[in-house]
């Protein structure tokens, strides 16, 4: 005999009820993750814990790192322009 044919209806009806508040559940989880202002939020939170620690402190070395990679990206556009222009 097969687990299917020993359910009753109430307990197959118990299960589907289970099933369908699961789902409702993930449904909603979903829809609160993507909902722009909750994605905003983690975007925020992901760039501040780039820049600061965990007690809230400076990161020094890494803005200290995207200074320098901008002050280089921009004296090379400062370069390429005056190479250009010299033509």
């Amino acid at each position: 005999m097969s687990d299917t044919q020993a359910r009753t209806t109430e307990q197959i009806e118990a299960d589907i009820a289970a099933t369908r508040a699961r789902l409702a559940s993930t449904v909603d989880e979903l829809v609160d993750r993507a909902h722009p202002k909750n994605v905003a939020k983690r975007q925020v939170e992901q760039a501040k814990a780039q820049v600061f620690d965990e007690r809230g402190d400076l990161r020094t070395q890494k803005l200290v790192a995207v200074g320098a990679a901008a002050v280089g990206v921009i004296g090379m556009l400062i370069m390429i322009r005056k190479l250009v222009g010299r033509r």
